[in-house]
């Protein structure tokens, strides 16, 4: 492998890798956002762990360089929102953005909102709604309900640990949610309005967290285009070696770092790390500390094997050169 170029004025450092913590406004997309910082951050390589309506704001957590090939460590954390939830009226995008449905005069009581959401708490099947970037047979669901489409969606299990009830007025109340990753807190609000008689639909809504991030860690979205790109990543990002610390980690004596780097499967002491626990289970170390691969610890007959599964290309010149 050739050495990394050296960075560019106004480009992020070679080979930097991570999280970025983002305050989405609303109004843009997710994707939007992640083209903003492909652009201004010079990094091909950018993703995001769980979107946003383009109508919400709040955290965006991106996911940076090598980091893009581990996202699944950090999704389906668990997550915060703040929102307003609208009764009286249904819509076909279970927000204020779309078309009306249905209407109505009556309104509950703020014990009936407080009692019935309390009743919703827990795990529950949620049928994800027509207006989301879930895929059928390949296309987006929004794309197909753009066309007039509706097709019929596979609940998804997930769950609401709490629902904290802020303020209310005659037609709306305030609220912030704490839920599993994947919940549709609009289609919460439609289902909380179709339980209570009179119909509710989501008139604004803010993440606050994204488990292990909060708001108070995330970078405006002016930052991308007025920070230095280096400076900008050294007090907002998470490196990728900081990252991964939610994973149990192995460190490598140097001969299997090198085997690692090489990909071979060495054989171990695997201490505390789990075994047999999923191919992005445990991340191998060098003796310093340093992240070099994800993968996963298996007994086999002549002992335990480090299996790994996402090789860093930092581990991978470090193989080759020994």
């Amino acid at each position: 492998m050739s050495a990394p170029r050296p960075a560019g004025p106004g480009a992020a450092p070679p080979e930097w890798s991570g999280l970025l913590p983002v305050d989405k406004p609303s109004g843009m997309t997710s994707h939007d956002v992640v083209e903003r910082a492909r652009r201004r951050l010079h990094m091909r390589a950018v993703g995001h762990l769980g979107t946003l309506d383009p109508g919400a704001s709040g955290l965006l957590v991106l996911v940076l360089g090598t980091a893009t090939r581990c996202a699944l460590v950090w999704q389906g954390g668990r997550k915060t929102y703040a929102g307003t939830a609208r009764f009286g009226v249904v819509t076909d995008t279970q927000d204020t953005d779309g078309r009306v449905l249905a209407r109505s005069e009556a309104r509950p009581t703020e014990a009936q909102v407080r009692a019935t959401a309390d009743a919703m708490l827990g795990e529950q099947d949620q049928i994800p709604p027509m207006v989301s970037a879930i895929k059928h047979e390949g296309e987006r669901l929004h794309a197909l309900a753009r066309r007039g489409i509706t097709v019929e969606r596979e609940p998804r299990r997930v769950r609401v640990d709490a629902w904290r009830w802020l303020g209310f007025t005659a037609d709306e109340a305030t609220f912030e949610v704490d839920c599993s990753g994947g919940t549709y807190v609009r289609t919460l609000v439609h289902d909380l309005g179709a339980r209570l008689g009179c119909g509710a639909t989501l008139a604004a809504l803010r993440r606050t967290r994204s488990e292990p991030f909060t708001l108070l860690q995330s970078c405006r979205l002016e930052a991308l285009d007025t920070a230095d790109p280096a400076t900008l990543l050294a007090q907002q990002g998470v490196p990728l070696d900081s990252a991964l610390e939610v994973l149990p980690a192995l460190r490598l004596e140097p001969a299997a770092a090198t085997a690692i780097g090489q990909g071979q499967t060495p054989r171990v002491e695997p201490g505390t790390a789990p075994l047999g626990a999923g191919p992005r289970s445990v991340v191998f170390r060098d003796a310093s500390g340093h992240a070099l691969a994800l993968g996963e610890l298996r007994r086999e007959a002549d002992g335990v094997r480090a299996r790994p599964s996402v090789v860093f290309p930092w581990a991978v010149v470090v193989g080759k050169g020994a």
